[in-house]
């Protein structure tokens, strides 16, 4: 247990590859749910004219040097450790989903594509995907019952859910069926490995299709973002307070 590989344990009543078919379906999701968003939203086309409107406010003009210290600034403040938080619970929370999803989800692809029909795969591997698995539950536990806004500072119930909540309730749900499915499969129990995994696809499939309506593209836009204010705070066209623009750098 924690060290096989957890989808082994269906390729006894799944077509050969049909895990493998999934992965890319759901990549395929996220890429057109982001840019069903972005059209629908119209957020690209905000961000053109608001990125055009700041570069003709600009004081000066910053080069490829410049830019690049920006972007790198960016990766590391806003992006590596949520540098946007400033409450450090709900930073170390955002930290942990992260950083678990991320590790979860690379070990997922290389467990499915690496060691398709293979029931003993390094053990490392697997390792690491319950450990990302581990990882997103803590911070998304943490962040669900005690540090959502509504919750923390709202006094409304730990239950009382709004459409904002689509991606972290259908993360966790994933994940946690997740690890239920691989219990029941190390417990050899076929009828309970099969249900189990197939309430962990429902909410997988949930978290990847809903991007449209959750805020699963968020995490791709915070970083254009984020980099585009400490560009405008460079070159002289941010239009925030002396006092915001500190606290941004």
């Amino acid at each position: 247990m924690f060290t096989g590989n957890p989808f082994f344990a269906v390729t006894d009543v799944l077509p050969s590859g049909f895990m493998q078919a999934y992965v890319v379906l759901m990549i395929l999701a996220v890429v057109a749910g982001t840019a069903f968003d972005l059209y629908h939203k119209r957020s690209a086309q905000f961000f053109l004219a608001k990125r055009k409107q700041s570069r003709a406010a600009a004081t000066r003009k910053l080069d490829g040097g410049a830019l690049a210290a920006i972007a790198a600034r960016t990766l590391a403040h806003d992006v590596a450790t949520f540098g946007e938080f400033c409450n450090p619970r709900r930073r170390l929370s955002h930290v942990l989903m992260f950083y678990g999803f991320v590790l979860y989800l690379l070990m997922t692809v290389v467990l499915v594509f690496a060691y398709p029909a293979d029931p003993s795969p390094p053990p490392a591997l697997a390792a690491l995907w319950n450990l990302g698995a581990v990882m997103v539950l803590i911070g998304g536990y943490w962040f669900f019952f005690f540090l959502r806004v509504d919750v923390a500072h709202e006094g409304h119930s730990r239950w009382r859910l709004v459409r904002a909540d689509l991606f972290i309730v259908s993360l966790l749900a994933s994940v946690t069926f997740a690890l239920v499915f691989e219990v029941a499969a190390a417990a050899q129990s076929a009828a309970a490995t099969r249900v189990c995994f197939g309430v962990y696809l429902f909410f997988t499939t949930l978290l990847f299709v809903s991007v449209p309506w959750s805020k699963f593209a968020h995490m791709f836009y915070k970083p254009a973002m984020a980099f585009e204010r400490r560009v405008q705070q460079e070159d002289g066209s941010s239009d925030l307070p002396a006092a915001a623009r500190r606290h941004q750098i």
